[in-house]
C-alpha cells in the first residue's frame, strides 16, 4: 500500500503537524503572516480557516485577528513554534531545515497597501522578515537551517530592507495574493510559459536569491514541455541539463508527488511533500522511501542497496540502513568527505569539498544536499483547517 490506513495527518501549519513533520523529514515548510497586534502568527489562509459559522461578526481578513484570538481557535504563533522543545530541538540542534514562506494580506484588507502599493508590500514584507530573524536570533536557529520565501515580486528589495542575514528567494512565477486558484494560474501562466528552467536559474542568481524555489510542473508531465526553450527532466538528457543549468544552486521543488519523489532526490532535488505518513515507506515508483536524505544522508553504496530493495523486502532493508546510518551530526570527518566528493562529482557543485567541509562542521548538511521538507507541517490539509470541536 502506498499509506497506513490508519494515519491522518493533523491540521496543516498547528504545532502538532509541524513537530510531526519535522521529526519525520529534513525540515518544515509554513506560513507566517502579521496580526493585528504585531505578532507573527503561522496561517496560510487569507481568511481564518475556521467552520463559517464561527466567522460570524468577526473580522474577514487573517490579519484583522490578534494572536490570541486565532490561537484561542487553534493556530499556532511562530515564537511558541520557536520555544517547542521538539521543534527546537531538530531545527536548531539537529540540522533540520525551516522553509519560511511570508504571506502578503489581501489588497483590500486594511493592512494591504492595495493593488499598486508597491513601497507599501516592500515594507510589509521587510517587517515581517525583520521580527522573523529577532524570533529566530533570539532562539538561536543558525542561519543555514531557515530560508525565507514569498510570492512577492520584490523580495530583493524587501531583504535589503529588512536587513536579513538569513537566505531567502522569491517564489516565480509570481502567484498574487488575490482570486481564486484559477486566476492565480490563468495570472501565472504566461511567466512559466516564457521561462525554461535554465533562465530560472539566471533569474535567481541575479536577483541574489539563496535557492531557487520550483514548481513540479517543470519536470513532472507534459508542463514540462510548455516553457519556451530547453527542457529539463529527471532522467537521461533532460537530467544532464538540469544539472548543468543549475550549477549546484540548492532546488527546492513543490508539491513533489511520491510517484517522482526518488528520482527527484537522486537528481540532487529538495522534495516538498504533502505525504507524512510514517507508514509509507514503499513508493509509488517501486523503491524504498528515505525520508531525512540530508540529515541522515546515504552514501553511493547505501543508494544502491537501497535501490534494489523489493516489496517484500523493503521494511528489513529499511531497518538495516536505518541501524547503519548516522545522522549528519555525528558521521566523522571521513565519511563527511566521502558524501560531499560523491555529492560534487554527481550534481556538478562549485564550492571546493575542503571549504564545504569547513563550512558544514556541524549539525546542518550542505546547503545544496537534497532533502524530504514536509509542506505545513505533515501536508495540505481540507478546508477548514481547524473543523468544529477539533482540538490540536
Amino acid at each position: 500500500m502506498e499509506e497506513g490506513s490508519s494515519w491522518r495527518p493533523a491540521p496543516e501549519n498547528t504545532l502538532q503537524s509541524l513537530r510531526h513533520g519535522i521529526t519525520m523529514f529534513d525540515g518544515i515548510e509554513f506560513d507566517i503572516r502579521i496580526t493585528s497586534d504585531n505578532q507573527l502568527a503561522i496561517h496560510h489562509d487569507r481568511t481564518v480557516s475556521i467552520p463559517p459559522a464561527q466567522l460570524q461578526g468577526r473580522p474577514k481578513w487573517a490579519e484583522e485577528w490578534t494572536l490570541d484570538d486565532l490561537t484561542e481557535v487553534g493556530f499556532l504563533g511562530f515564537e511558541a513554534l520557536l520555544a517547542d522543545k521538539t521543534v527546537h530541538e531538530h531545527w536548531s540542534g539537529r540540522g533540520k531545515m525551516g522553509c519560511i514562506e511570508i504571506k502578503r494580506p489581501h489588497p483590500k484588507s486594511p493592512s494591504g497597501g492595495g493593488y499598486f502599493g508597491r513601497k507599501h508590500h516592500i515594507q510589509y514584507i521587510a517587517k515581517a522578515m525583520k521580527m522573523a530573524d529577532q524570533l529566530l536570533d533570539q532562539y538561536e536557529i543558525p542561519s543555514d537551517n531557515t530560508v525565507f520565501y514569498s510570492f512577492h515580486r520584490h523580495m530583493p528589495q524587501s531583504a535589503r530592507q529588512s536587513q536579513t542575514k538569513r537566505p531567502w528567494a522569491a517564489l516565480i512565477p509570481y502567484i498574487p495574493p488575490y482570486g481564486n486558484k484559477t486566476f492565480q494560474r490563468i495570472k501565472a501562466f504566461p511567466t512559466y510559459l516564457t521561462t525554461p528552467f535554465k533562465k530560472l536559474v539566471k533569474t535567481h542568481l541575479k536577483q541574489g536569491s539563496s535557492m531557487l524555489p520550483c514548481a513540479i510542473e517543470y519536470f513532472d508531465g507534459f508542463t514540462r514541455s510548455l516553457p519556451i526553450g530547453q527542457h529539463v527532466s529527471l532522467k537521461g538528457k533532460g537530467l544532464q541539463a538540469l544539472t548543468k543549468s543549475r550549477k549546484g544552486m540548492a532546488t527546492y521543488v513543490w508539491p513533489t508527488k511520491t510517484k517522482v519523489e526518488h528520482d527527484l532526490l537522486r537528481a540532487g532535488l529538495t522534495a516538498l511533500t504533502d505525504k507524512a505518513d510514517p507508514g509509507l515507506l514503499w513508493l509509488p515508483s517501486g523503491h524504498l522511501r528515505w525520508t531525512q536524505p540530508g540529515t541522515r544522508p546515504l552514501d553511493e553504496t547505501q543508494w544502491s542497496v537501497l535501490e534494489q530493495a523489493t516489496y517484500e523486502n523493503h521494511q528489513e532493508i529499511h531497518s538495516m540502513l536505518m541501524e547503519t546510518t548516522p545522522l549528519w551530526a555525528d558521521c566523522d570527518s571521513e565519511r563527511r568527505n566521502k558524501l560531499i566528493r560523491e555529492w560534487k562529482e554527481k550534481w556538478n557543485w562549485s564550492e571546493s569539498v575542503e571549504a564545504l567541509l569547513a563550512r558544514y562542521d556541524g549539525a546542518t548538511p550542505p546547503w545544496s544536499a537534497p532533502r524530504i521538507i514536509g509542506h505545513r507541517g505533515s501536508g495540505k490539509t481540507p478546508r477548514p483547517v481547524i473543523p468544529e470541536h477539533h482540538s490540536v
